[in-house]
C-alpha cells in the first residue's frame, strides 16, 4: 500500500520555476489523511528535502542549509537520524531530468510506482518530432508539415527551403523544451535568424512548422481506476500575443476558457482524439494534449506528460469545471500508477 509520497520539482531546464510552483501546488492538494507527503527539490543532480507532512500533523518546512540530502540509492532520507524510504514518487519537474525518461528511469530501475509515463513514452512524447512521427499516419488527427533539422545542418539556405515547403508565417522551435521557451513565430525571412539562434539555446534539435490558423484547444485524459480513459472538460486558449507564449501562460495575457467555446460534437471529437492519442502514445497518469481546429479539420500540436500543476494551470481548471476535488483527482492518479 502506497504511503510515503515524494513530490520532486525543480528541474535542470529552464521551466526549474514553474516547476517549483506546480511541485508545491501537488503538495499541498494530496490527501493527507491517507499519504505523508514529502518535498524534493531536485537540480542538477542536488536532491534535497525541502518539506514534508506526517500524519496529517501539518507541513514541516525544512531551513534552507538544514535541508538533508535525498540517498539515490535507495531513494530515502534520513530526518532527524530516522530514515524514510519514500514507496511512490509524485514527478513534477518540467523539462528535464522529470519530463525526458531520465527520472522515469532511475525509478523503474528501483521499482518505485511514480505519477507519469513511463521511460520510454516520456522519452518519446517530450520530443516534438518524435511524437508527431508516432501520429503522422493515423486518421483521427492531422499534423502539421514540418522540417527536422539538427545544428550541424543549418545553412545558409535553410530560411528559403522552409519557406517554399512551408510558406510563412512559420513556428521555429526546439523539440525538447517547454513552456514555450525558444519559440519565435517567423512573419519574415530577416527573422528566421535569430529565430534559430533562440531555438538552439533551449535544444540540440529544432523544428520549423507550419502555421495552422484555428483555434487553440487542450484537453487533459487520465486513466481511471476501471480501466477506462477519462476526458476532462476542454479548455479554450485566446492569447493576446501572436501565440501562446510564456508570457501569455504565466502572465495573464490570455484567456482560458473553460468549457470551450465550441459545439458538442467538437467537444466530444476532441474528448475521444485526446483518448485515442493517450491510448497510441501509451500513455500513464495525467497528461494534457494540445490542438488547433482549423477549417480543415483537427491539428495536434503537442502532448505534456507533466502538465502544469499551480492553482493557475490548465489541468486543475479542468478539473475543478468537472466538478472533482484536487485530492480526489490527485488519490486517482496515485492509486492507478502505484498499480500498473
Amino acid at each position: 500500500m502506497i504511503r510515503k509520497v515524494a513530490v520532486i520539482y525543480g528541474s535542470d531546464s529552464s521551466e526549474w520555476e514553474v516547476s517549483c510552483r506546480s511541485g508545491q501546488f501537488t503538495a499541498s492538494q494530496i490527501d493527507k489523511k491517507r499519504f505523508d507527503v514529502y518535498e524534493i527539490f531536485a537540480r542538477f543532480g542536488s536532491w534535497t528535502l525541502v518539506a514534508y507532512e506526517e500524519n496529517g500533523t501539518g507541513r514541516v518546512e525544512i531551513p534552507e542549509n538544514e535541508r538533508p540530502a535525498i540517498s539515490k540509492d535507495d531513494f530515502s532520507v534520513l530526518i532527524g537520524g530516522r530514515k524514510v524510504k519514500f514507496d511512490y514518487a509524485y514527478i513534477m519537474q518540467h523539462g528535464t531530468p522529470g519530463e525526458n525518461g531520465l527520472m522515469q528511469g532511475y525509478l523503474e530501475m528501483l521499482g518505485i510506482p511514480f505519477s507519469s509515463c513511463g521511460a520510454f513514452v516520456s522519452a518519446i512524447t517530450f520530443d516534438k518530432f518524435s511524437c508527431k512521427s508516432y501520429l503522422k499516419d493515423v486518421d483521427f488527427v492531422k499534423c502539421a508539415k514540418d522540417i527536422f533539422i539538427r545544428k550541424h545542418e543549418v545553412t545558409p539556405d535553410l530560411p528559403q527551403m522552409a519557406v517554399k515547403k512551408l510558406g510563412l508565417p512559420v513556428f521555429v522551435k526546439p523539440t525538447d523544451s517547454g513552456s514555450s521557451f525558444g519559440v519565435t513565430k517567423v512573419k519574415k525571412m530577416e527573422d528566421f535568424d535569430e529565430a534559430i539562434r533562440l531555438s538552439f539555446s533551449e535544444g540540440k534539435t529544432m523544428l520549423i512548422e507550419e502555421s495552422i490558423s484555428g483555434r487553440e484547444l487542450q484537453c487533459a485524459v487520465y486513466r481511471m481506476a476501471n480501466g477506462s480513459i477519462n476526458a476532462l472538460p476542454v479548455i479554450e486558449i485566446v492569447s493576446e500575443n501572436e501565440f501562446f507564449d510564456y508570457d501569455a501562460k504565466y502572465n495573464g495575457k490570455s484567456q482560458e476558457i473553460c468549457p470551450a467555446r465550441i459545439t458538442e460534437a467538437e467537444r466530444e471529437l476532441i474528448q475521444e482524439v485526446s483518448r485515442k492519442i493517450y491510448g497510441r502514445l501509451d500513455c500513464s497518469g495525467v497528461v494534457r494534449i494540445d490542438f488547433i481546429l482549423a477549417e480543415d479539420g483537427l491539428y495536434f500540436l503537442e502532448i505534456n506528460t507533466i502538465p502544469g500543476m499551480t492553482a493557475a494551470s490548465l489541468v486543475p481548471k479542468m478539473v475543478r469545471t468537472a466538478g472533482i476535488s484536487m485530492p480526489d483527482f490527485l488519490t486517482d492518479i496515485i492509486t492507478v500508477t502505484s498499480s500498473r
